[in-house]
């Protein structure tokens, strides 16, 4: 039996965006069922995504290594519980080699759009020179994300590339967010966002001022302290921290994993069955985020001994609400006499300061967005267009939705790897992006098996389906904990988070539920119809 989706010439049968944790992933899953019929479009030089791009001094994960990482290609080797950024790329990159994926990605290739041709029952992907393209974008003040005018004859050529099945691996947390400040277009001095941290300038003796206090500003932050002549942080609205239980894995540890593999799963489960546990608190009973949050609060007293920068970084707002974050050098480096918290709102930005709320103006060479990424709105308009030219926006006029974070009515043959509501606050994304991975393996399977030319969720399945799901976040501790956080929309709708265990979304991505799809048969039927559309019983 032939292991290739039944592609018309000249067509990529499967063409997979990305090539981090989500589109490595599912590559490395294909090859292993024999598929040879794949091929990825990654925009950077390299292999690793967000932990390509993301580069900023202390960049590391907050999940143990050991769980953060593929069930089928383990690392024996991490040299930390929780290993530090260039330590988790050079694993992605090694998966890659090992599984011979290199010839199978296109570096530097960014997707710009792609639209559904119904008739032919193809996806048309439009890619540039993805350097070419930063450059452009650095040129007129643009930021990733922003809409593109592809008229202007200053961009570079756009080629077009055929596919029947793409799956879309950019993930949610790809796109930087900025804020928006008046006056930030005339200031004079550098600036960049943490994703995007410029190593050849040097913060040495330089005023900075770094604006945000989410995931990332707590891990450089204390890097970067001792080398500036003074760091203004910018804090809105203070994170929760608990301790960080990091610690070098030993050499005896490291020598079990690789010869007795068995023990490696075994320590795998058990830092699972943790932090499956920490969701109780989060989806089933938030009154116990209270034993976190003392935890918390006297990891806070322990290291900020000064009571009015304590009541500055003091959340105000049930612990959970928003990203629980982990370190043990945040707080001492914020008692620093370099380093000054200000919680003053941005009034504006000069020339050569940050001027606050109450008419303070603060000089500074350099400013740091530590503001973290556009999770619920990742694209912009007119990239993607499912049946009848719907631009995927409008589809999502409510907020971004899918069914089982994987699919959305109206763009057939188009899968989502952590897409809408598959974030999680307690757990390893990994799990719940190797989930994705098996339904997509199963439908794949479908469609090779049926010969199918498309397959497309229902909307009544997909409606049905997130009404439940938002039915299970009302009593969730990102809505009743009283905070605003990324997880949410402007009207409180949380179109990021699972609201439940990852051994739930797993059971129900176990199997394609082909009942829940439109399927869409490859030959013409003796009537003169241009297909055979079936609905699954």
């Amino acid at each position: 039996m032939t292991t290739a989706l039944h592609a018309p010439a000249g067509t990529v049968p499967i063409a997979i965006i990305g090539a981090g944790f989500a589109g490595l992933g599912m590559a490395i899953r294909l090859r292993q069922e024999g598929r040879e019929d794949f091929l990825l479009l990654e925009k950077n030089t390299d292999v690793g995504g967000t932990w390509w791009e993301n580069h900023y001094p202390g960049c590391a994960c907050d999940i143990e290594s050991h769980l953060y990482s593929f069930s089928f290609a383990p690392n024996p080797g991490w040299s930390r519980m929780f290993s530090p950024q260039p330590e988790i790329q050079r694993y992605l990159r090694d998966c890659a080699e090992r599984h011979d994926l290199l010839p199978r990605i296109r570096f530097n290739t960014l997707v710009v759009g792609a639209r559904y041709d119904e008739a032919a029952g193809l996806w048309l992907l439009r890619t540039a020179d993805a350097t070419a393209v930063r450059a452009y974008m650095e040129s007129r003040g643009l930021h990733p994300g922003d809409a593109i005018d592809w008229n202007d004859p200053a961009l570079p050529p756009v080629s077009t590339l055929k596919a029947q099945v793409v799956i879309s691996g950019m993930g949610g947390l790809s796109t930087p967010a900025y804020p928006q400040l008046e006056g930030l277009k005339d200031f004079r001095g550098k600036s960049f966002h943490s994703q995007n941290w410029d190593h050849d300038y040097d913060l040495a003796g330089k005023r900075v001022a770094v604006i945000g206090t989410g995931a990332s500003s707590i891990q450089f932050v204390p890097q970067i302290a001792p080398k500036v002549a003074r760091l203004d942080l910018y804090q809105r609205t203070p994170p929760w921290i608990v301790p960080k239980p990091d610690r070098p894995v030993t050499r005896i540890e490291r020598w079990l994993f690789r010869v007795l593999p068995f023990t490696q799963r075994f320590y795998r489960g058990g830092i699972y069955v943790f932090h499956e546990l920490l969701g109780t608190a989060f989806v089933v009973n938030p009154r116990l985020m209270k034993l976190i949050q003392g935890l918390a609060l006297r990891h806070l007293r322990r290291q900020i001994p000064d009571p009015e920068l304590r009541r500055k970084v003091t959340p105000d707002y049930t612990i959970g609400c928003k990203r629980i974050l982990i370190s043990d050098d945040y707080y001492p480096a914020l008692t620093r006499p370099n380093v000054a918290v200000i919680t003053t709102g941005i009034r504006e930005v000069r020339a050569h300061s940050i001027v606050t709320t109450d008419g303070v103006e603060r000089e500074v060479d350099c400013i740091i967005f530590g503001t973290g990424f556009r999770a619920t709105d990742p694209l912009p308009r007119g990239v993607i267009f499912g049946r009848n030219g719907q631009d995927l926006l409008d589809a999502w006029q409510e907020g971004p939705e899918a069914y089982k974070g994987t699919t959305v009515a109206g763009f057939p043959n188009l899968f989502f790897i952590v897409g809408p509501n598959t974030g999680l606050g307690h757990n390893s994304m990994v799990y719940m992006i190797e989930s994705q991975i098996a339904y997509i393996l199963d439908a794949l399977k479908l469609m090779r098996d049926k010969r199918l030319r498309a397959l497309e969720v229902r909307a009544d399945a997909q409606a049905a389906y997130n009404a439940k799901l938002q039915r299970g976040l009302k009593h969730a501790i990102w809505s009743v904990g009283g905070c605003k956080s990324w997880y949410l929309l402007p009207n409180g709708k949380n179109v990021t988070l699972w609201p439940g265990y990852t051994w739930q979304f797993r059971r129900q991505t176990r199997r394609f539920d082909a009942a829940a799809y439109r399927l869409q048969g490859e030959h013409v039927q003796a009537a003169g119809d241009s297909s055979l559309e079936t609905q699954a019983a």
